[in-house]
């Protein structure tokens, strides 16, 4: 099992970058894929990019293609998102997640809280 924490979200604008952060607990975390998927307002939850459990292959929603990128650092942990021409329509909660397999419209077992990303006009 393996508990996650997201960070980094906060009001941008347009155009912008944020990065947002995951920080998993345990031992098990290099087991896992990991993915962020997004909600916003009145709408379902996305997937928006996985990394494979080594980090060597990624995936990514073509919302997201050229301007988001996903990395993760097995030895400390973590996983990241950067996000770079932030949009409006880029606005949502987002929230990292893992499992022993991930793709667009099956998410792991496993949630943060999620982290609120605003992009203004």
């Amino acid at each position: 099992q393996v508990q996650l924490v997201e960070s980094g979200g906060g009001l941008v604008q347009a155009g912008g970058s944020l990065r947002l952060s995951c920080a998993a607990s345990g031992r098990t975390f290099s087991m896992y894929v990991v993915a962020w998927f997004r909600q916003a307002p009145g709408k379902e939850r996305e997937f928006v990019a996985a990394i494979s459990r080594r980090g060597d292959s990624t995936l990514y929603a073509d919302s997201a293609k050229g301007r988001f990128a996903i990395s993760r650092d097995n030895a400390k942990n973590t996983a990241a998102l950067r996000m770079n021409s932030l949009k409006p329509e880029d606005t949502a909660v987002y929230f990292c997640n893992a499992g022993a397999s991930i793709s667009y419209f099956s998410p792991g077992a496993y949630w943060g809280q999620g982290t609120q990303v605003t992009v203004s006009s």
